[in-house]
């Protein structure tokens, strides 16, 4: 098994901003794919679900943070219309041809707006939202520029913020390699996949991304499928990990 030790710095494929829209579309439409066979959104709705249990509102805005098509909030918008609670949900996103088929994708949801935005450079004062969400994002940064957007989530968000990504692992690395062969038909979503595993995080990494932001309350679970999901509840001061 090939080593995981540290963390991939090669770039994503679907990074780039030239590729074409078409050939992204088909990339997300292999990503959303995969998410919903191993479950990858069930773990962030669920974790919103606890927190507007554990602070009950009217009315939440929640932005999604790297939002590529859109997806995740989708499935958000489709939940919550089944209950009493209303959202306002944002996807911000560097790539305007990910905006492009996510604003497409979502032309019967209202509640869903989509922006352009670098994270990198995002200001508390830019954006104030209850819930920030960032799924399988947080792993196309270094280790450098990862604490700047933190730091931001962190005064952005009133309620909370979701982390979910992925588990830097050899035996996902090589299980993702038997499911794309099988179910993911785009070069550059078996490519990705594969680059996305080997920068992805140890349970470690994110305890020290952690012990930078003391202000919030921390949570960190593993999750099946080679997921980490990290809560921080920045409405409270302790700190525990489960």
């Amino acid at each position: 098994m090939m080593g995981m030790r540290y963390r991939n710095t090669e770039s994503e494929l679907m990074d780039d901003p030239n590729v074409a829209i078409d050939t992204l579309r088909q990339v997300f439409k292999d990503i959303n794919k995969s998410n919903r066979f191993l479950g990858g959104n069930a773990i962030t709705l669920g974790k919103v679900c606890k927190l507007i249990k554990e602070f009950p509102m009217q009315q939440y805005t929640i932005v999604d943070m790297g939002c590529g098509d859109g997806e995740t909030l989708r499935e958000l918008a489709i939940y919550f219309r089944k209950t009493n609670v209303d959202v306002v949900l944002i996807g911000l996103d560097l790539s305007e041809n990910a905006l492009s088929i996510g604003r497409t994708l979502s032309v019967d949801f209202p509640e869903i707006t989509f922006l352009k935005q670098d994270i990198l450079t995002l200001r508390p004062m830019d954006l104030n939202c209850d819930i920030l969400l960032c799924t399988l994002t947080m792993h196309h940064f270094s280790n450098e520029q990862i604490p700047l957007f933190l730091s931001q989530f962190t005064k952005l968000a009133k309620i909370g913020v979701i982390i979910n990504d992925l588990q830097r692992s050899a035996l996902a690395y090589y299980l993702f390699k038997g499911f794309s062969a099988i179910f993911i038909k785009t070069k550059i979503a078996k490519h990705d996949g594969l680059i996305s595993i080997k920068s992805g995080f140890k349970k470690q990494d994110l305890i020290s991304f952690s012990e930078d932001l003391p202000h919030a309350t921390h949570t960190i679970n593993w999750k099946w499928a080679f997921r980490y999901v990290w809560v921080m509840q920045t409405a409270q001061l302790s700190q525990s990990y489960e």
